[in-house]
């Protein structure tokens, strides 16, 4: 019995390529240069499912594009806001995510935003590999401490809990927004504080953490009316999606003092960020490392083949999305 044969369009770590290989018959896609969503759809002609990534966006005009012998889409990510799922949905094609590998790595990448804005790391270590460092002196790149502050998480979900285990080791107070509340087991392993508006909860944030995923109501809401509701020279960190910020009111309160420090791992529009961003000295910027670890990016490449299995053996994708 012939394999089944399945696009993969940038190449994944080697164990899960082994993996993809034993199963099925693999087409992937080198990543220089990276595949275009035109050579994409040509590929998919002759494949029986795409294992995609946040790389290849995916709106209604490119799903109604996708030939009608593909029924099955995985996207090698926890986001999903690079396919159109409704699209997906009319043309009767299954899709589904990788969300549990991302938790632990993104959360520890948080937890590094936070540490690194409030002990100012980007400004010492320019400082060092510039030469310019003149000696220790007594007010020289002066920070904060984390312990006992107050860190509030917009979406607790897994990573935001994930986030919240890790602060706690810093002995941080965990508050928390979420359109859903966390059963009380779970606010009392983390002594975690709910509030019932996101206005609480910024009211209160010394730290804010965004957690939130990306959807029409929550994208761009870190605007300047957000940032007014929070404690005068806040630390802000983002290892969600980038359009959850309004980029130029972030930069103006970060220039202005309103903002001490914003540490971002993800940007709307990347890798072409803002240009506002690049000589802002308070701040901590990193290229989208969220789940950039090994253990990671594994179990995310396991997920989306769990997906594809799933769907060829008839069965419901454990990590369905439509």
């Amino acid at each position: 019995m012939s394999k089944k044969k399945i696009l993969i369009t940038w190449p994944l770590p080697p164990a899960a390529m082994e993996r993809a290989r034993a199963t099925y018959d693999v087409i992937a896609h080198g990543d220089d240069p990276k595949i275009t969503i035109e050579e994409m759809l040509e590929t998919a002609k002759s494949v029986d499912a795409i294992l995609l990534t946040l790389n290849e966006k995916c709106p209604k005009a490119v799903i109604d594009q996708i030939p009608e012998n593909i029924k099955c889409i995985s996207t090698f990510s926890i986001g999903f806001d690079h396919i159109d799922l409704e699209a997906c949905k009319a043309r009767g094609i299954k899709v589904g995510n990788a969300p549990h590998g991302v938790t632990v790595a993104t959360a520890e990448i948080a937890m590094l935003l936070l540490l690194g804005a409030a002990r100012r790391a980007s400004e010492g270590e320019r400082m060092i590999r510039t030469r310019s460092w003149p000696g220790w002196q007594p007010l020289q790149l002066v920070g904060q401490r984390l312990d006992n502050k107050k860190l509030g998480i917009y979406g607790f979900g897994k990573i935001g809990q994930a986030l919240a285990q890790r602060a706690r080791g810093f002995d941080m107070e965990i508050h928390y927004y979420d359109i859903y509340r966390a059963k009380p087991e779970v606010e009392a392993k983390y002594n975690a504080v709910y509030h019932d508006s996101l206005d609480s909860l910024l009211s209160v944030s010394e730290f804010f953490s965004i957690n939130a995923p990306s959807t029409p109501e929550t994208r761009y809401f870190f605007n300047k009316d957000v940032i007014e509701k929070l404690p005068q020279g806040a630390i802000v960190v983002n290892t969600a999606r980038g359009d959850l910020v309004n980029d130029e009111d972030m930069i103006a309160a970060l220039k202005s003092g309103r903002l001490a420090y914003a540490g971002l791992d993800v940007f709307a529009g990347e890798p072409k960020i803002n240009e506002g961003y690049y000589d802002l000295p308070n701040t901590f910027l990193f290229p989208h490392l969220g789940s950039a670890a090994i253990e990671a990016r594994n179990q995310m490449g396991f997920e989306a083949l769990d997906n594809i299995d799933a769907f060829f053996a008839g069965k419901d994708m454990p990590f369905k999305l439509a």
